[in-house]
């Protein structure tokens, strides 16, 4: 495994940068161009694949680690960047983050840079990281796994998106539109270490992101996932105005998690919600799985690169 550093030598590494082109505002052309003008001759070999389909994007970065590549870069949005960690995770070779997406929150919790010039930035003087990632049923994810009310967010907000374009401003509105035709909570049970709890609940989320968090205004889930553990939230409210009420409060970042969720921390967590197949959220995207559905924080499981001098923003830098 790749030890941290001080800095890393961009020069000695080849490096294959993983272009979606679908994502955020679809400016694949004029991103490939600032990669190629700012990255080709820095390095010891450099290359860019573009999947033809986002559901080939984990495919690319594991040929192109098979093809002899130290650094893998995920160009999108946290979709992307969790397709490429589900196939950099637990290998030698070395994640950089180059954000293209609506909110970019792992790029933000790296404090690699918020657009494509600031990811490059990174890239062009970086020192290595070893971070933790959470795992759900074999699937690596970077921000978060969500159940209930989420993945239906995200179904409204593909179709806002498609007839308005994307915004955070769209983003929101897509919460409003879900969670005014919610109607049935999901039964939950979440069990840590042998104990049980049992929930009606039409919103269940697993926190691996710090930031997000702290955006979300959850501060005591984001001190525990600093502190190497995975942060489940059970909303209280079940109801269709209780959930707008709860989802505006986290969208400015006003929850308080003794009046909107309940708070269950732990390294693993195994979630039941009493079917054999349920549509999930995870960092932006959504998938059928197979419950139940065990969850894991992986301590030190995939190598990144951060910028070799933090700013004080306040917050704890990657270690």
């Amino acid at each position: 495994m790749p030890q941290n550093d001080q800095s890393f030598d961009l020069s000695a590494a080849r490096v294959c940068a993983v272009l979606n082109k679908g994502s955020g505002r679809k400016n694949g052309d004029q991103n490939e161009r600032m990669l190629r003008e700012r990255l080709e001759g820095r390095s010891a070999a450099f290359e860019i694949r573009k999947p033809a389909h986002g559901s080939q994007i984990g495919k690319v970065a594991k040929q192109a680690i098979a093809d002899g590549f130290d650094v893998i870069l995920a160009v999108g949005g946290d979709g992307t960047q969790a397709a490429v960690a589900q196939a950099l995770a637990r290998t030698d070779a070395v994640m950089g983050v180059i954000p293209t997406g609506t909110f970019n929150y792992f790029a933000r919790e790296l404090r690699c840079g918020e657009d494509v010039e600031g990811g490059i930035d990174t890239i062009l003087d970086a020192r290595l990281s070893t971070i933790s990632v959470g795992e759900v049923n074999g699937r690596i994810f970077l921000n978060n796994v969500s159940f209930g009310a989420y993945p239906e967010i995200l179904q409204r907000r593909e179709a806002i998106y498609r007839r308005w374009g994307r915004s955070r401003v769209a983003a929101y509105w897509s919460v409003l539109a879900a969670l005014k035709d919610m109607r049935h909570p999901m039964s939950l049970t979440a069990s840590v270490d042998g104990v049980e709890r049992h929930y009606e609940t039409a919103l269940a989320f697993i926190g691996k992101s710090a930031f997000q968090l702290e955006t979300f205004g959850l501060d005591e889930g984001a001190q525990a996932v600093r502190d190497g553990h995975l942060a489940l939230f059970v909303a209280k409210a079940n109801g269709p105005m209780a959930l707008i009420r709860a989802a505006l409060r986290l969208a400015f970042g006003k929850t308080a998690r003794d009046d909107d969720f309940d708070l269950i921390t732990s390294d693993e967590i195994e979630i039941d919600t009493g079917r054999g197949k349920r549509l999930i959220a995870h960092d932006g995207e959504k998938s059928r799985v197979r419950g139940p559905f065990k969850l894991r924080a992986l301590p030190e499981a995939l190598n990144v690169l951060v910028p070799a001098q933090i700013r004080d923003t306040g917050r704890a830098a990657p270690s």
